[in-house]
């Protein structure tokens, strides 16, 4: 099968941060923090969620575990949450006995 592109559609591509300027503004404004904070809190759910299952524990069993309640680990794990540090630390290090690494670069 061949696809045959027109150079005038590709003239049409954006990058992704391009798309995102166009989608929710520029960074630092409300809008895209709002967008960037809601994108960091999905992908610490889904990171939290990925290492539950493959602990093959529940939530019930991980807030057991973190003295915390099961609404709060769905809340996390759906990014309805806004989650501290060290209560990340604890859900990792102590309900999964995995290790956190946190990194800048």
């Amino acid at each position: 099968m061949t696809v045959k592109v027109k150079i005038s559609d590709m003239e049409k591509l954006t990058t992704f941060e391009e798309h995102l300027d166009r989608q929710y503004g520029k960074a630092g404004s409300t809008k895209r923090d709002k967008f960037d904070s809601d994108s960091l809190a999905f992908r610490i759910g889904e990171m939290l969620k990925i290492a539950r299952k493959k602990a093959q524990i529940t939530q019930e069993e991980l807030a057991t575990r973190t003295g915390t309640k099961k609404s709060y680990i769905s809340r996390i794990e759906c990014g309805k949450s806004d989650i501290q540090i060290s209560t990340y630390y604890k859900l990792i290090e102590n309900g999964l006995g995995r290790t956190l690494n946190i990194s800048i670069q």
